[in-house]
């Protein structure tokens, strides 16, 4: 018999109102960006970057509504399930995924961000049809250049949109869309030339396959309203949250 997670503390508290005051501080910036550029109040959603936070935490933002939830790394996902349930919300894995945690990311999130290779993607594929899945996924595209990122290069991106086209016509993946982790900036107008090169990939990568890739997924603490203008449609906010990770 499985256990259920252990009941965690939602009581309001001083660090609770706290909590509720930045998400409607970052969600208002969000919408005053979705307004500056045009676009429909509720195109963009906020994913909460929890990575490292007590689980009181986490339920807490749950609690006031935050429905989309960022890990880095499927062990810490893990930890956290046991103490916020797995549909408390939406999770989505934005760390770098290893193949030989595609089995257990499967139980665990909604959707992979950081798809960028072939191997990887016919892991996931695999493992999903077993289950009898369709797992979303979003390609993760190094856009920066910087030999430290993980993702794929701009100029490889067709021949892995090739390699996804192929597992899609077979079950188990759905690609949904491109993601990136963009260069550190001084300031966020810094970013959006980077923001606005993943967005022409994507239109780009639409014609090439013959559908539409409704998913953006770029943007952090530092730069989600540059990135919302840009045409996100998911942005990863941990630190504006949440506040300094130690």
């Amino acid at each position: 018999m499985t256990s259920l997670p252990r009941p965690v503390e939602t009581a309001p508290s001083p660090l609770f109102d706290r909590l509720a005051e930045v998400l409607a501080e970052v969600r208002r910036r969000i919408a005053d960006a979705e307004q500056r550029s045009g676009r429909p109040s509720g195109s963009v959603t906020l994913v909460g970057v929890v990575k490292t936070l007590p689980a009181a935490t986490i339920a807490q933002a749950v609690a006031l509504g935050l429905a989309d939830l960022g890990e880095n790394r499927v062990q810490e996902a893990e930890e956290h399930q046991q103490r916020v349930a797995r549909d408390a919300a939406r999770w989505h894995m934005i760390g770098h995924l290893q193949r030989n945690k595609a089995g257990k990311a499967l139980a665990m999130f909604d959707m992979v961000h950081g798809v960028d290779d072939a191997e990887l993607a016919e892991t996931i594929a695999r493992r999903a049809l077993a289950l009898g899945r369709r797992m979303p996924v979003l390609i993760e595209v190094n856009v920066s250049g910087e030999a430290s990122k993980f993702g794929v290069r701009p100029q490889a991106l067709p021949a892995l949109l090739d390699s996804l086209s192929k597992l899609e016509a077979q079950g188990g993946l759905v690609l949904r869309g491109l993601m990136t982790v963009g260069a550190p900036v001084e300031s966020a107008e810094q970013a959006r030339a980077g923001f606005a090169r993943l967005r022409d990939l994507r239109d780009d990568a639409e014609h090439r396959i013959g559908h539409l890739l409704p998913e953006l997924s770029m943007g952090m603490s530092g730069d989600y309203e540059v990135a919302a203008e840009e045409g996100a449609t998911l942005v990863r906010v941990g630190s504006a949250l949440f506040g300094a990770r130690h």
